[in-house]
């Protein structure tokens, strides 16, 4: 099941498992037509969007987005999406190399340092044995408008990968995927964040109950402090007040169209 919610003016197309999402991608790699990027939103990428007309811009004409984190999931449900379900980016990775493996899927990785992206294939190839792996780039620690983009591409495409995996971090993977889409002869591509650095062992995945919590931002600080501090403080307070105002103006809405068919 899917269907598609607005927070803070943001487009989100929520699936109700992990399973159903895969069952959509892997009808659209079908179509060997078929180009198109995925974004993966959480509380960071939704402020972004809310204070930067640009980048909304990019998200919208994404094929999909969808929610990553929990906040999303809450906000969701208490608009009366009952069946929204967040799909953690680096679980939806880890899902699709499981997967993609009974659909002969070909995955190419374009993100983090070369040392990661080697202990990510050491690792994919252990804990998911067949998975195929037809590329990897370590993009250069230089500003995107001096990456060789043609050059990634011509690689890209020489390996006709099914999914492309981008793990960049946000923004940053949302700008380059919008700014290559039509340079892409065929397939997906995924802005996954840190989900190399998952599947490498990089970084840890929080506890079950953390998670259920909505704190799994507490735990991905206590790993990376002096990178996501800054981050969470911008971001966390200001969202939990505009998606409280968002949800008292759908209600008030809500309570009104009510009205309106009871006086009919």
């Amino acid at each position: 099941m899917k269907g598609e919610i607005y927070i803070l003016n943001n487009r989100l197309n929520w699936f109700d498992s992990y399973a159903s999402f895969f069952e959509e991608i892997a009808k659209k790699i079908n179509d060997q037509q078929f180009r198109g990027y995925i974004t993966v939103s959480n509380v960071h990428t939704v402020m972004e969007c809310y204070r930067r007309r640009e980048f909304n811009n990019i998200v919208e004409k994404s094929y999909l987005t969808i929610p990553d984190g929990k906040p999303l999931e809450i906000v969701g449900r208490l608009k009366g999406q009952r069946k929204i379900r967040r799909l953690f980016g680096p679980t939806v990775l880890e899902n699709c190399l499981d997967w993609g493996r009974d659909h002969s899927l070909k995955h190419f990785f374009i993100g983090s340092t070369s040392q990661t992206l080697e202990k990510m294939k050491t690792v994919i190839a252990a804990r998911y044995p067949g998975t195929q792996v037809v590329g990897t780039i370590a993009p250069p620690f230089l500003p995107m408008e001096e990456w060789t983009d043609v050059e990634f591409l011509n690689q890209i495409n020489a390996a006709q990968p099914d999914l492309i995996w981008v793990g960049l971090g946000a923004p940053k993977q949302e700008q380059w995927m919008y700014k290559n889409i039509g340079r892409l002869s065929k397939g997906i591509m995924i802005g996954v964040g840190a989900g190399f650095s998952y599947i490498a062992g990089d970084t840890k995945h929080a506890p079950q109950w953390m998670k259920n919590a909505s704190l799994e931002w507490l735990y991905r600080l206590s790993q990376e402090p002096s990178r996501l501090w800054k981050r969470y403080l911008t971001t966390i307070p200001p969202f939990i007040v505009l998606a409280t105002m968002d949800l008292a103006r759908h209600t008030v809405k809500k309570n009104i169209s009510k009205t309106r068919k009871s006086d009919s």
